[in-house]
């Protein structure tokens, strides 16, 4: 009488191509560290550009995006494929932009009155600022539960599930975070119209 090897989830996975990320974290998993390097050097761009959205701080970016594929290479072996490897990435990249937050929250607070008593009214000079530099600074200006999902969305490509797994919240809150940050956007853009538009 023959047994049937029970097959494990790793097993099961339908392998497309030898560089798609499933394979890729299976390859880790059999001690291939460069498997590692080529998702790192596949998704580096998109984790720095969120954290870079996010907190609107160039300088903590490069720092941030290490301790997200830090972790990332700590956990990845108990990747469980149930869920694509994006969604679990982008998830860390926005629990530490969390962690990142709460630790500078006083120093934020105190930063701000300084920046009240030089620059009375929060006037922005965009002379000479290009029209990359005026969205940016549009979308800092949006509250963090907002500007977040319009990066995932927008500018990332994320569908409305994805970026639910990723927030933790529901399909139709996610929805109705998306329009407000638009409709915010449209109206922080309003004045640079002609800017945008030339």
């Amino acid at each position: 009488m023959k047994f049937k090897r029970k097959k494990t989830g790793l097993e099961n996975l339908k392998i497309l191509n030898l560089d798609d990320d499933f394979s890729l974290i299976k390859r880790f998993i059999e001690d291939d560290e460069s498997a590692f390097e080529t998702l790192v050097h596949r998704h580096k761009d998109k984790v720095r550009n969120i954290i870079f959205i996010t907190l609107g701080n160039g300088n903590t970016v490069d720092d941030i995006a290490q301790e997200v594929f830090l972790t990332v290479y700590k956990n990845l072996k108990s990747f469980r494929f149930q869920s694509q490897f994006t969604t679990w990435l982008f998830r860390i990249t926005v629990n530490k932009c969390k962690d990142h937050l709460r630790k500078v929250k006083i120093r934020n607070i105190i930063s701000f009155f300084k920046e009240d008593e030089e620059e009375p009214g929060y006037n922005i000079s965009y002379e000479n600022i290009n029209t990359a530099e005026i969205v940016q600074k549009a979308i800092e200006k949006l509250p963090e539960k907002l500007r977040l999902p319009l990066l995932l969305k927008d500018i990332q490509g994320l569908s409305y599930q994805e970026i639910a797994e990723i927030a933790k919240c529901e399909l139709g809150t996610v929805k109705s975070r998306i329009f407000r940050a638009r409709e915010g956007l449209k109206n922080i853009l309003e004045p640079f119209r002609q800017e945008l538009m030339s």
